[in-house]
């Protein structure tokens, strides 16, 4: 990225598509992969090194689904483990030399917000009750249709956004810190930014997991006639 806010683009079957950050995406898919490769290689029922970690994070996540969605839910618990193991690595990858976060392009936030706050959200409900699930759009009067929608538009752009800033307001003020301190002098203020910025990484994924997963959960939680069953 040459400027700030300016990316390449290429053209492909009459589309524009942002070179880079579709590279650093299959980077970052490629070090997911890498991960589960890593942690799934050599399973022991003592899990060390790789297997350790995962598994770590996967039983947080697993509970936090069993609390809002209950033992139903822990199907789920893939889904939300890949997707904040990739948040995390996409939003660390723009803190390496020559390298770019494809969590600071818009395009890649708003495509992962679109697709856990509406196409799996709603893919879990009609999957649970068919068409009639849409039925809640209407409640509790046909004219909340409006609201429900704005609400549906509302979600997704308040994660990608959210996400987006904050990844990409952090790589700016990296490259303030190198331009405005001398060399011999900016890397202590870059250290201490760049460890900060390996926090945020992980808050922002880990927020997003979880609004994600809370935006999931109605659709997702089992009825009392079925909790019943």
């Amino acid at each position: 990225m040459d400027k700030i806010g300016h990316r390449e683009v290429v053209e492909f079957a009459g589309y524009l598509l942002n070179e880079e950050t579709l590279i650093m995406n299959y980077i970052t898919m490629a070090i997911v992969i890498l991960i589960a490769i890593l942690a799934s290689r050599n399973l022991k029922e003592v899990p060390t090194g790789w297997q350790n970690a995962i598994e770590a994070v996967a039983e947080v996540w697993e509970e936090k689904i069993n609390t809002m969605i209950g033992p139903t839910g822990r199907s789920l618990t893939h889904i939300f483990l890949t997707l904040f193991v990739y948040l995390v690595i996409a939003n660390w990858l723009g803190l390496f030399p020559a390298m770019e976060s494809p969590t600071n392009d818009l395009n890649t936030t708003l495509g992962l917000a679109i697709t856990m706050s509406m196409l799996i959200h709603h893919g879990i409900g009609v999957a649970r009750n068919g068409i009639g699930y849409f039925k809640h759009f209407l409640e509790p009067f046909a004219p909340f249709i409006v609201i429900h929608i704005i609400e549906e538009l509302a979600r997704p752009a308040s994660l990608a956004f959210r996400l987006f800033g904050n990844i990409l307001a952090g790589e700016v003020l990296i490259i303030i810190i190198l331009n405005l301190a001398p060399w011999y002098a900016n890397w202590a203020p870059h250290v201490v930014w760049v460890i900060f910025s390996l926090a945020v990484g992980v808050i922002q994924a880990y927020i997003f997991t979880t609004l994600s997963l809370v935006y999931i959960a109605p659709s997702a939680k089992p009825h009392e006639h079925e909790e019943h069953e």
